[in-house]
């Protein structure tokens, strides 16, 4: 069992937004299921609490569990699942005001990776060879 910190809104029209604090799912080949220790915050919009957590189980989380109201969708949240067309979104800085919230499939692509050198490439041998180097401009 996954404990999440989470909880829920109703809106207006009777539908819930749904807000949990999950360990991020694994994403390497070698890495196994919530290993990185990091968490993201995951926004459900559904049409009940129930719906929402079967949304999730159905992408692989599969025991996500809501336990209490501890941690609601703020009204900014609540904008951000209500105007993405999925209505599913995720990401990894909770508290982050400037990073952008992601599709959930992104959230089960592998991260970058950021090199420390450069990788290999062969060396830059200029233009290619065309034909065309012994002729003048004029006549290309």
């Amino acid at each position: 069992m996954h404990m999440s910190g989470g909880g829920f809104t109703r809106l207006p029209g009777g539908s819930v937004v749904v807000a949990l604090s999950l360990p991020r799912p694994a994403h390497g080949p070698r890495s196994g299921p919530y290993e990185c220790g990091c968490r993201v915050r995951v926004l459900v919009h559904a049409v009940n609490r129930q719906r929402a957590l079967t949304r999730l189980r159905n992408l692989g989380l599969r025991a996500v569990y809501l336990r209490g109201n501890t941690e609601p969708p703020t009204p900014d949240e609540v904008t951000a699942v209500l105007h993405h067309p999925d209505g599913l979104v995720w990401r990894e800085t909770p508290d982050d005001d400037t990073e952008s919230w992601h599709p959930i499939r992104a959230l089960w692509r592998p991260r970058p990776v950021h090199p420390t050198r450069a990788p290999h490439t062969a060396p830059d041998r200029g233009p290619l060879a065309t034909g065309d180097e012994d002729r003048p401009a004029s006549a290309a």
